[in-house]
């Protein structure tokens, strides 16, 4: 659904209070923020064939057709996926993601602002705040349009034959496990993240844990000085206000 004249023009508005507080470049750049050592890890593909893009959690929402992308279009393509990596330190925590991003091209982002469906309610919206997506399930994906398509398709012909199934239980449960085996650094035992390619299709889905877990997260587009739009940022943690009092202590 188009966004309507009247809500582009709030939108318009509220563009300033949009933006992120914090300069995501760093997360992929710096080798540390707050006193966490950082990694970047690549995953591998993601495809937009469209470069309609909606992110989501892909076990409790995006096998519902009723979602819908981000208003602004990426270019389609094939785009590499890195994820941010707070590295385990003596604290004993695992590594966390930070960050998930998809890089439409080489021009650096000069600045990123909320990525929106086109229907958010933007009167009263103040400078920091987000709308964000929802996790219930610990992960999340970036994921084109078409694809999301394909994903529906998938999990109705999973669940016909597996009317009682759990799909993380009895199918993606064993493939995270066999990432982790492949790759097992900065992942747990039982798989942090999976480039997976929806079956029947050459398309390339990743996902990934999503920082802390569940809760609700914020997405960014990142703009290159001229303007266009070169890349999409999933930000779980905010590093600097996470770990930052640790530092000062």
């Amino acid at each position: 659904m188009k966004p309507t004249e009247v809500w582009l023009a709030s939108w318009e508005a509220a563009r300033p209070k949009l933006a992120c507080p914090v300069d995501l470049n760093t997360y992929f750049t710096e080798e540390a923020i707050a006193g966490k050592a950082l990694a970047v890890l690549d995953i591998g593909p993601c495809d937009l064939p469209s470069g309609w893009v909606l992110v989501r959690d892909p076990l409790c929402y995006l096998a519902s057709r009723e979602e819908q992308p981000y208003f602004l279009q990426a270019a389609p393509g094939r785009y590499p996926t890195e994820l941010c990596v707070i590295k385990p330190d003596d604290s004993g925590d695992c590594a966390r993601y930070a960050a998930a991003r998809g890089r439409f091209s080489e021009a650096e982002a000069v600045r990123f602002e909320e990525a929106l469906i086109g229907h958010e309610e933007l009167d009263g919206l103040e400078a920091g705040e987000y709308y964000g997506f929802n996790v219930d399930a610990g992960l999340a994906c970036i994921c084109d349009q078409t694809l999301h398509q394909a994903f529906c398709d998938f999990a109705d012909r999973w669940y016909a034959v597996h009317p009682d199934g759990n799909l993380y239980d009895d199918y993606f449960a064993a493939l995270f496990a066999e990432s982790f085996a492949a790759r097992p650094e900065f992942q747990r035992q039982g798989g942090d993240w999976l480039n997976w390619v929806i079956p029947g299709t050459d398309y390339h889905l990743p996902m990934f844990q999503s920082g802390f877990g569940d809760g609700a997260y914020p997405v960014y587009w990142g703009y290159d000085q001229d303007g266009a739009i070169c890349q999409l940022v999933v930000q779980f943690i905010d590093i600097a206000l996470a770990y930052g009092e640790e530092e000062e202590e």
